[in-house]
């Protein structure tokens, strides 16, 4: 469908949470070696959760107006430097919402994305979703349909950690005290799955159980999540104002990370860090974490009990 005989600048609609932005890692490094230059838009904390790549990464603003003079901004040097930049696919959106597609279409671009909600009419090209599949598979799938290779997608995300990220890590580690062997906890999720509650209620009560253990417990709050954080753990050493690229760092070094379904859950598991993710309702098969060493554990209609997730996490801490 693309001719790939030179590398040519492409615009990337980058999904608004995490999770997702983790997951779509192995479809960008493919369109990186099919030979795009990428050009992101997507939420500022992405520049640092990607910086290994090095992938430039513009802010999207809320407005329609707005989105679309970022996407015009981004896209006029790009015109200068490819003399073919009109006239071929130029602009890649995951996201699937209506007004990703919008966005693309009014600012003079010619995106490709899945066909759904009406979108056909306002992409240049698409593709067909395959509902109920895992989110990286998908994102790859989308990537195959654009460069018309069918290469089965990686098991999980290996996500890269820059050298400027494993120093502010070292750097945040150390100025909280942290001493090696530590847990991290991430009690906080953004968002509802199906309008369901994604927040494992019983944090509290395993962080006092892990007090026992001697361990360090970190947690990385966000400025609206530093009271939460020392509710359920007033022990806990806290790094706050940690970037993304930094808080792999730590979750890669770290003994074990307990997570609700959650963004941090999806960055420990890509850079190899020992992972227990807590579900409830959350499809395993389509939001599981992926990685080298993730254990699940999951109840539902009813939540994991204390005892489950202890249970859990004492051999992974003790093997």
């Amino acid at each position: 469908m693309t001719d790939i005989s030179s590398t040519r600048p492409l615009i990337v609609r980058i999904r608004n949470f995490i999770g997702d932005v983790v997951l779509a890692v192995p479809a960008l490094e493919r369109l990186e070696c099919a030979g795009y230059e990428l050009h992101l838009v997507g939420k500022p904390w992405a520049k640092s959760l990607l910086e290994a790549y090095g992938w430039p990464v513009t802010r999207y603003p809320k407005s329609f107006g707005e989105r679309r003079a970022v996407l015009k901004q981004v896209a006029l040097p790009l015109r200068a430097q490819d003399a073919t930049f009109g006239q071929r696919v130029n602009a890649v959106t995951f996201a699937t919402s209506f007004s990703s597609a919008l966005d693309m279409r009014f600012a003079g671009l010619r995106p490709f994305g899945y066909a759904l909600e009406g979108r056909s009419l306002l992409l240049s090209q698409s593709a067909p979703i395959v509902y109920g599949e895992h989110a990286l598979d998908s994102y790859w799938r989308l990537t195959s349909a654009l460069l018309s290779d069918n290469t089965p997608a990686p098991r999980a995300t290996q996500l890269k950690v820059s050298d400027n990220a494993n120093k502010s890590a070292r750097a945040a580690l150390e100025n909280a005290g942290v001493r090696p062997g530590y847990v991290v906890l991430v009690p906080f999720a953004g968002g509802t799955f199906e309008k369901l509650n994604k927040k494992w209620p019983h944090f509290a009560q395993l962080a006092e159980r892990l007090v026992s253990t001697g361990r360090d417990l970190v947690m990385a709050p966000g400025p609206d999540e530093m009271d939460i954080a020392r509710a359920i753990a007033p022990h806990a050493k806290l790094l706050p104002k940690l970037d993304l690229g930094p808080y792999c760092a730590v979750l890669r070094d770290a003994a074990l990370t307990i997570a609700n379904d959650t963004g941090p859950g999806h960055m420990a598991a890509s850079v190899g860090g020992r992972l227990l993710s807590v579900l409830g309702p959350t499809k395993i098969e389509q939001w599981g974490a992926r990685g080298p060493d993730v254990t699940i554990v999951q109840s539902y209609r009813e939540w994991p009990s204390v005892d489950a997730v202890a249970d859990a996490a004492s051999p992974l801490l003790n093997g």
